[in-house]
């Protein structure tokens, strides 16, 4: 855990979260494991870390469905890093301290923010400023076909918004492969972020003055 990069004036950055949790249903029924944050300055294009911690929690209370996550089967997190993280606690202290009074976005604001940081125990509506979903304007320039009658597209997977709207390029370096970790997820809705800005197709909120 860190806090990678931080400064007490407010700026017109943007911070991109990302979260890994033990299922889609959001809390109480699952929890967050891991959380990583990055601080995009869209004028000058660059992205750097800003935090990054596994969440810790007391594993061996957790019933077999959280103990046999997807998060767990699929990447490189194990119960042995949860069971030895970051108290929940701390990690709350440190995320708060560090978005208080910022611009905040995410790849699916609903559920990272809805799901999870509004809700108990994080609690962090109202701490800071809620900017454009990334997913949704990725939605509008990927443009990939929706399988319901009614809608006109659907939402776009990260790896597959980052791979259509950077054009092969690859500046968060995961070299064709999502490895499904906080950070590294941040990282890459960062990029996205920014290439879309540069062409036109996000804009942070209302009034936004570039």
């Amino acid at each position: 855990m860190d806090l990678f990069d931080f400064d007490e004036k407010p700026d017109n950055c943007i911070y991109v979260l990302d979260t890994e949790t033990t299922g889609l249903y959001g809390a109480p029924q699952d929890v967050v494991v891991d959380i990583g944050i990055t601080k995009v300055d869209l004028r000058d294009g660059t992205v750097r870390d800003a935090y990054s911690a596994v969440v810790g929690h007391d594993v061996d209370r957790w019933d077999d469905y959280r103990k046999n996550a997807w998060i767990f089967q699929n990447t490189d997190m194990t119960l042995d890093m949860v069971r030895e993280g970051v108290p929940f606690s701390k990690v709350r202290e440190d995320v708060t301290f560090l978005l208080k009074n910022r611009n905040v976005t995410a790849y699916n604001v609903g559920y990272d923010m809805n799901k999870f940081l509004y809700k108990s125990p994080w609690d962090l509506r109202g701490t800071f400023t809620e900017c454009t979903d990334i997913m949704l304007a990725a939605m509008k320039v990927c443009k990939l076909k929706s399988m319901n009658y009614f809608d006109d597209y659907r939402y776009p997977k990260l790896d597959v918004a980052y791979k259509m709207i950077l054009k092969g390029d690859d500046p968060a370096n995961i070299h064709g492969v999502q490895d499904h970790r906080a950070l590294s997820d941040a990282r890459m809705a960062s990029y996205v972020m920014i290439e879309m800005f540069d062409n036109g197709d996000y804009t942070p909120y209302p009034n936004y003055q570039s």
